[in-house]
């Protein structure tokens, strides 16, 4: 709640009010003459008092939609994934050291420490397994 009236809106804050504004034409509250009258009754109020009056008989978005959305993969996918990425380029690395201090190319031994890490954090990723949604509750 705010002590002091008459506060200076902001274009942000106006940019906000517009969004919301273009949600409830969405949902069917409003129709599109409506829509532009409401607008511009934005876009003329310099203060915040009369940005909440644009709004004030259409309801508030629920705390659900408000909600960021969440990361695909948890951080501790993430981490394991830079990790592997790291290994791998390391590998990768001394495996050209010593093929160009042979002056040949070498068995490719590195497709042994990245491809099965690899396939382990792929298939990880795309079932979910220790993510918890695979897993069962007991009963």
């Amino acid at each position: 709640m705010e002590i002091s009236t008459g506060i200076r809106a902001s274009d942000a804050e106006r940019d906000q009010y517009v969004r919301e504004l273009g949600r409830h034409l969405g949902d069917g509250r409003i129709d599109l003459a409506e829509y532009d009258e409401r607008v511009a009754q934005v876009y003329k109020s310099a203060t915040r008092e009369g940005l909440k009056d644009v709004l004030a008989d259409l309801p508030q978005p629920s705390p659900a939609r408000m909600v960021a959305p969440r990361d695909r993969f948890p951080i501790w996918q993430r981490i394991e994934a830079s990790a592997w990425l790291g290994v791998g380029a390391l590998v990768l690395v001394i495996w050209a050291v010593i093929s160009l201090g042979v002056g040949a190319f070498t068995y490719f031994w590195p497709i042994w420490v990245i491809g099965p890490w690899g396939a382990v954090l792929a298939v990880r990723a795309a079932t979910g397994i220790e993510g918890g949604r695979c897993h069962r509750r007991k009963v």
